[in-house]
């Protein structure tokens, strides 16, 4: 069994890892790469694998560092199943055709400028081809994938998400996708890693654990507290897939608890008004308690003055309502997407708060304003910034360090292969495992790593 890695090694996005077991292929996720220039050219460049020699794909979950460069592989000569659970079709289907959407839109805006637009990767007709090749997959129900034995686990990271466990020539291979925080309250809990002979970990928190949830929260709230006296926008960068539902559901609370003014709350995302509507239409992947919520006829997710908005128009008039109000816009990595115009607005005024409650890989617009950065440019301009940036990281969907290492240990002694991590998390983990006694190596990459200078030739 042979396992090759052409994405998220060596760094956290574009996740693609390629598998060989008994003559089969057997693709797991074909993400795209977000976060600098450099890792984003690439997804214009080769696979570096063949598509058409592939006789099975699976997707972990939806996110587009997972799911993004899927319609690559039919343009590629792919012609077969792509496997998933159901929730992961339907947020995939939403989040490729904004992906196209997007591309689209980057290259009107590049003709309007005078400059030379790049060509789409793929467009719709691309996205419901490969949506036309999704098959469904259940938990903890062995399928067979291009002749290959497997059994999604729960991961606990957003709704449909899922670790494999593939089985092939007496071998058990386990890839974990990504592993959810336990200590969060909208999804069950990530289901132990099962025993195997190799795991291949993501790592993307590999070298820290998050606060405490109750801290966090708290600290959210203080946060709000003196946005709220400050009088200015509250920016929150903010993947449409989950992250905004984490968001919106913790500031609801919040509000109850009367920890938090009530404030006006947008939405500014058609995608997440979308995503919203496949959480009613999959109560079984939320948790226990929240099901139980739901039940009563409560929205969890619905501060008191909430309002999602669709149009161009309707975002430009959340700039003109002013503050304090909490603007819950995409995209996650300030990659693209209605948070780039809000924060070219605001970021000149010192009464703006930017939080940021997700991931910020090296080399983006988001760690450039962790780091303090004077001036910053977006969308092509350079902006002065003045805003107030500030980072609440236990909101995040990754599992920390402790609870990655509580999830590997009932594999037995497997040999941990490490994934989907900047290279201090990775290495971290891969110590931490170590001294524990695991065998655990970094997992090299098949393709140039931006910044790296070396071509590994090793697989995972």
């Amino acid at each position: 069994m042979a396992i090759r890695s052409y994405g998220a090694a060596g760094t956290v996005t574009g996740s693609c890892h390629l598998v060989e077991a008994d003559g089969r292929r057997l693709l797991v996720d074909c993400g795209a790469f977000q976060g600098s220039r450099e890792l984003f050219a690439r997804n214009r460049g080769p696979l570096g694998f063949d598509p058409a020699s592939l006789d099975g794909v699976l997707v972990t979950h939806a996110h587009l560092d997972h799911s993004g460069r899927l319609p690559l592989l039919l343009r590629g000569g792919y012609a077969g199943p792509v496997h998933a659970l159901p929730a992961t079709r339907e947020l995939c289907e939403h989040l490729l055709l904004d992906a196209a959407k997007i591309q689209r839109e980057d290259a009107e805006r590049d003709r309007r400028n005078g400059r030379e637009a790049d060509p789409a990767t793929f467009d719709d007709d691309d996205v419901w081809r490969t949506l036309a090749r999704f098959e469904p997959l259940a938990y903890d129900v062995a399928a067979e994938v291009g002749g290959l034995r497997v059994t999604a686990r729960r991961a606990g990271h957003i709704p449909g998400s899922a670790s494999f466990l593939i089985e092939a020539a007496g071998r058990r291979l386990v890839v974990s996708g990504d592993i959810g925080n336990a200590r969060k309250e909208i999804l069950p809990d990530p289901a132990p890693c099962p025993p195997a002979d190799v795991v291949v970990m993501e790592s993307t928190y590999g070298d820290r654990d998050h606060r405490p949830y109750e801290d966090t929260i708290e600290e959210l709230a203080r946060v709000l507290r003196e946005a709220w006296e400050r009088g200015g926008m509250i920016l929150v960068p903010s993947f449409a897939l989950e992250r905004a539902h984490e968001v919106l559901y913790t500031v609801a609370g919040l509000e109850r608890s009367h920890d938090i003014p009530s404030m006006p709350v947008y939405v500014d995302s058609p995608l997440a008004a979308k995503v919203d509507e496949v959480y009613d239409r999959f109560p079984e992947e939320l948790s226990d308690e929240l099901r139980l919520v739901v039940a009563t006829g409560r929205n969890p997710f619905e501060p008191k003055h909430l309002r999602y908005t669709r149009s161009v128009q309707e975002s430009r008039r959340i700039a003109e309502a002013g503050g304090p109000a909490i603007v819950i816009a995409g995209s996650g990595m300030l990659s693209g997407g209605r948070i780039l115009h809000h924060l070219r607005a605001h970021a000149g005024s010192p009464d703006t708060t930017v939080l940021i409650v997700g991931y910020q890989p090296s080399g983006g617009l988001g760690r450039a304003l962790i780091d303090g950065h004077e001036t910053v440019r977006i969308m092509g301009r350079e902006t002065r910034v003045r805003a107030r940036t500030v980072t609440v990281g236990g909101l995040s969907a990754h599992a920390g360090r402790t609870e990655l290492l509580d999830w590997v240990r009932s594999s037995g002694d497997a040999e941990v292969r490490l994934v989907h991590g900047e290279p201090g998390a990775l290495e971290s983990l891969r110590d931490a495992l170590a001294a524990a006694g695991r065998r655990a190596v970094v997992q090299p990459s098949e393709v140039p790593v931006p910044g790296d200078g070396r071509h590994h030739e090793a697989g995972e």
